[in-house]
């Protein structure tokens, strides 16, 4: 504007023309330069209030600023919207329910008895519950040591004598009692077998089936994911943009204006909590329309632990990406931060199944705390005060990180 202006002046000088050898101003020119300098004052004093109208915040411009990078991205737009989607499908698909598996049996081919084994295998095969197939000894051996097969059904030479002194068939179970399918594969082949040779119930039971929501597996998936996400966003997406903007020496001259330095770090966090509700709101979309799924907890509860689990890891990228001047350093880093509660915290299966002596390490991971209330308020349905210990955990986390952050940032 400035040297627009200055350019208006430079061509309203007033022309001069020369008399007897001495330059003189007409007075039309005197006139045309005069009116020419006060229309261009009077434009740029125009001119100033609209554009100090269209000027916002800083804060909300440096917002925009982080939106827009993002948005120019494609890369980051697959692993934050696309991939948890697909693996909300692929997992949903692979571990859907489809009612009780087949229970994989071998029965061992007798060569000194082979009628017994015949018994044997017609009894197991009017059980609906079990898949039987005929082995040698060395084959069902290493059918069992493979676990192809949960058991080994053997038939014992001689049998047993009854009370009544006759013989009755006899049996040898062989399994790994390690195995939860094969300890099963004991109870089923048992039971098939003794009603196979006359046994009667002496009581009758009844049963009731029922079929609850949130007790499939993409219903423990879906607030894993989204606790993931958080993660992954919130280091990535804050982490790699300060080291990459101190690598190119930008946090040196972002130092040196006018720029709030507070503003600066706030922006990363306002821009992942922008894009926050778009994350959540396209995988619990896709996971209601594709498995039905449903939350059975409050929605502002829910939403409220997602607004401090993006606060907190926020705070977590933030603390990383607070002194590498490298990428190869923040990103060490951020997957030495990242691996452990990628294992641990439950985003794909229970943490409980941990040893006892994990469990207050794995409780105290962020993570941890995050997937737990999430899961206690969208699929147990509980109010947020039943899970007050994981949200003081995480509001632990959000402080201190931010606090330790800011101390300890490098702009250079």
């Amino acid at each position: 504007m400035f040297l627009s202006v200055l350019l208006e002046e430079c061509c309203a000088m007033p022309e001069q023309v020369t008399i007897n050898g001495v330059e003189t101003e007409t007075e039309e020119r005197k006139g045309e330069a005069s009116r020419s300098a006060v229309s261009a004052k009077q434009h740029k004093k125009d001119e100033r209030p609209a554009a100090e109208s269209k000027r916002f915040h800083p804060l909300l411009e440096l917002t925009l600023a982080r939106v827009r990078e993002f948005l120019r991205e494609p890369e980051v737009i697959f692993w934050v919207f696309v991939f948890p989607i697909l693996l909300v499908f692929a997992l949903g698909i692979a571990f859907r329910n489809q009612g009780p598996q087949k229970v994989h049996i071998a029965v061992e081919r007798s060569e000194s008895n082979p009628s017994a084994s015949s018994a044997i295998f017609d009894s197991l095969s009017r059980s609906h519950d079990l898949s039987i197939v005929q082995l040698s000894s060395a084959e069902s051996a290493q059918a069992l040591r493979s676990g192809k097969v949960a058991l080994v059904v053997r038939a014992n030479d001689g049998g047993g004598a009854t009370t009544s002194g006759a013989t009755s068939p006899s049996f040898n179970y062989r399994f790994d009692p390690t195995r939860p399918e094969s300890r099963q594969a004991r109870m089923l082949v048992d039971d098939a077998l003794q009603r196979g040779a006359g046994r009667k119930d002496v009581t009758s039971a009844s049963d009731e089936t029922v079929t609850e929501p949130g007790a499939r597996y993409i219903d423990f998936l879906i607030p894993g994911l989204l606790g993931m996400n958080l993660m992954g966003s919130g280091l990535w997406g804050v982490g790699f943009a300060v080291v990459s903007a101190r690598t190119r020496k930008l946090l040196k001259r972002f130092a040196a204006t006018p720029m709030r330095r507070a503003h600066y770090l706030l922006s990363f966090v306002l821009s992942r909590l922008f894009f926050l509700f778009l994350e959540v709101a396209v995988v619990i979309a896709f996971a209601y329309f594709t498995f039905g799924f449903r939350v059975h907890g409050s929605w502002l509860g829910m939403v409220f632990l997602l607004l401090l689990g993006a606060l907190t890891f926020s705070g977590v990228g933030l603390l990383v990406a607070s002194r590498p001047k490298t990428i190869e350093g923040v990103s060490g880093l951020m997957n030495l931060v990242m691996m452990p509660m990628w294992l641990l915290s439950g985003t794909f299966f229970s943490s409980s199944r941990f040893p006892d002596f994990l469990q207050p390490f794995i409780k105290s991971l962020p993570l941890t705390a995050l997937n737990d209330s999430l899961r206690a308020v969208m699929n147990d349905g509980t109010s947020l005060a039943t899970s007050w210990i994981a949200i003081g955990i995480l509001l632990a986390w959000c402080v201190v990180t931010f606090v330790v952050a800011l101390k300890i940032f490098r702009w250079q």
